[in-house]
């Protein structure tokens, strides 16, 4: 099957231990080389396992104004 696969990765317990990551400005860009209709899966474990990405897979987090740390 001709894909696009993103290699899961684990670096970290938390985001704060994964180091550099894509902005969302940064993955558009990257993607704009694709083929808009080629599907794109997870890839973890070299290949052992797959996921699917779809709408609902995206939320956004993060503090509200006012919240202190």
């Amino acid at each position: 099957m001709k894909a696009l696969y993103i290699e899961g990765k684990r670096n970290g317990y938390s985001p704060d231990q994964c180091g550099r990551t894509l902005t969302v400005g940064e993955l558009i860009a990257f993607l704009q080389d694709f083929d808009e209709e080629l599907p794109v899966f997870l890839r973890n474990d070299r290949g052992y396992t797959y996921g699917s990405i779809t709408e609902r897979d995206f939320e956004e987090d993060g503090c509200e104004e006012g919240d202190e740390e």
